[in-house]
């Protein structure tokens, strides 16, 4: 009995091997290198499937970046957003900010069909959803940034987290900053991320408020508005965020709110006589200063609460779980 009792407590050199391997992984960090040997050709296929639907529809580059952002505020850039819902099973699509607005499902699955075939089992979901939402932005001239890989897919969603912490376009300027603060982000950062808005489009029923109620917009810049989105009906006519430059991802988007021509109550607030007018004002003057913050927030972004070593999966169809 002694002798068997003293197998079971000392463990031998091959489990403690394992169990080494094992919190090795679940600590293991994300780095530029994940893929290099195991999918090799993995940024050039995101690369090349994001250039060719943004070449297609220039609106598709800010969905996907939408897309990530959504999905990253969300207990973190694991993918959760692209779940659907089942029988058994209710993911983030319906949450208020997602229902009905959220695009570019079809572009992630297309690139997630590419890398199965190339490298099976291999390339998590979150990281193509990452690494979209960044070549997205270049392909409409914005900046670029480094990217780390290694995360995977969360087999749960919380459509009352998204529906919680996804900050909505009728918020003002302190709960904007109370929202992105909960994720980490100083004022400073939300001015820059809300840059993003510099492409893109909203549909009528986001913005009609502040088109029939708020005195701080544009008078033309809303009479030109209220032929697309009439105070009834309409509710998914669709207008630019940016109306200067809407498919360049550029600092217009600020130059914008200087002039109060901001579509959203949440993007005029940025501009309203509060702390973040000076942000504003630097941004709509050095288009380089909005890009390098832009990039920086993005990177931080990028890294909020990702899962890896083991936790989570790596999905073989983004849709749904193993």
């Amino acid at each position: 009995m002694a002798a068997s009792r003293s197998l079971f407590s000392i463990p031998s050199i091959s489990s403690l091997v394992t169990f080494v391997l094992l919190v090795g992984m679940s600590c293991a960090q994300l780095s530029a290198n994940f893929y290099a040997s195991s999918c090799p050709n993995v940024l050039t296929t995101i690369k090349t499937a994001v250039n060719s639907a943004v070449s297609k529809e220039a609106r598709m580059g800010a969905s996907l970046l939408r897309l990530h952002f959504h999905d990253c505020f969300v207990n973190g850039c694991d993918a959760s957003v692209l779940l659907d819902d089942t029988a058994n099973f209710t993911g983030e699509k319906t949450a208020g900010p997602n229902n009905n607005s959220l695009r570019g499902f079809e572009v992630i699955d297309n690139i997630k069909s590419q890398l199965e075939t190339s490298c099976p089992g291999v390339v998590s979901c979150a990281d193509i959803l990452t690494v979209a939402a960044r070549d997205s932005v270049v392909a409409l001239g914005g900046p670029s940034w480094n990217i780390a890989l290694g995360r995977r897919d969360s087999t749960t969603a919380s459509l009352s987290a998204a529906n919680s912490n996804i900050p909505a376009p009728g918020l003002n300027l302190n709960a904007l900053i109370s929202a992105f603060s909960n994720k980490g982000f100083a004022a400073k950062e939300m001015v820059a991320l809300s840059g993003g808005h510099t492409i893109g489009q909203a549909r009528c029923t986001v913005f009609r408020n502040r088109l029939y109620n708020e005195a701080n917009i544009n008078a033309s810049f809303a009479a030109s508005l209220k032929a697309n989105c009439p105070s009834s009906g309409g509710d998914n006519n669709l207008s630019p965020l940016d109306t200067t430059t809407p498919n360049s991802f550029d600092n217009a988007y600020f130059r914008n709110l200087q002039t109060q021509k901001g579509l959203l109550h949440s993007d005029q607030q940025l501009f309203n006589g509060g702390s973040t007018d000076a942000q504003v004002n630097a941004y709509s003057s050095n288009s380089a200063t909005f890009f390098t913050d832009f990039a920086n927030a993005m990177v931080k972004m990028d890294n909020l609460s990702p899962l890896t070593g083991t936790n989570g999966q790596i999905r073989t169809n983004c849709r749904r779980t193993n």
